[in-house]
């Protein structure tokens, strides 16, 4: 199996890069093929702007997703881009780690779906959730933050965490095809012990380890539920 993760922590000395750490260890031990962006490393940049773009469909005004089916279709996206998404498009899970930044993910991650989730290839058209670009790879959020299990819970004060995660899991991962595994949380980690750190570390270790026998997916909706409006190849999906 070919795995891409993708990490996104500021500090290589953070509990976060010890998940990233600990799953190249466990997949290699499995004889995946493990890849890693680590993306503050690589120093990624994550601004999306007409400047990605060397050949313009339209030089005098900027659609984004446009100018990216454009690239795709002449050859000429960004080498950063392109190595990123043929990253992506090998893939068979996807594995995302990084600290919950304000209910959401850092702006370097949410740069990188911006410019690697490319329209036209990722999505685009009637190519969206089970028939998103991205269909048949898995995906799996591992997420870091300090608040605790007990608030986001069904009566916690945040809710669920899959509720507040929703635009990654669903509105990203989801849309673009990925049938998405639950995420995994490493609760209140700032605040606890280390022998309590060590302890989600092997969590994480013993789920990553079962993964390949997980089946435990997310809903997502399927086009096909939704009538024929979603047929029309007229029909340009909520990202375009």
């Amino acid at each position: 199996m070919n795995i891409l993760i993708v990490h996104a922590h500021p500090e290589p000395q953070s509990f976060c890069a010890a998940m990233k750490d600990a799953a190249v260890e466990v997949f290699r031990q499995q004889g995946h093929t493990v890849t890693v962006s680590d993306l503050y490393a690589m120093r990624f940049n994550p601004v999306a702007s007409a400047e990605d773009f060397a050949s313009r469909a339209n030089p005098d005004y900027c659609v984004y997703a446009l100018e990216q089916r454009h690239a795709v279709d002449t050859g000429t996206l960004p080498d950063d881009i392109r190595t990123e998404l043929e990253k992506l498009l090998a893939c068979d899970l996807l594995v995302l780690t990084f600290p919950l930044f304000w209910a959401s993910v850092p702006a370097i991650l949410k740069g990188w779906f911006d410019r690697v989730l490319v329209s036209g290839k990722v999505y685009g058209g009637k190519r969206f959730y089970n028939r998103g670009g991205l269909a048949g790879k898995r995906a799996l959020v591992g997420v870091t933050l300090g608040g605790r299990e007990d608030m986001f819970g069904a009566h916690g004060i945040h809710g669920p965490l899959e509720g507040m995660l929703k635009p990654v899991l669903q509105g990203t991962l989801g849309y673009a095809g990925c049938s998405v595994l639950k995420p995994f949380a490493g609760w209140h980690i700032p605040y606890i012990s280390a022998e309590q750190r060590a302890q989600v570390l092997q969590a994480w270790r013993a789920r990553l380890a079962a993964l390949a026998e997980e089946a435990d997916f997310l809903p997502m909706p399927d086009l096909a539920d939704f009538g024929a409006r979603y047929e029309s190849s007229n029909h340009k999906g909520a990202t375009s």
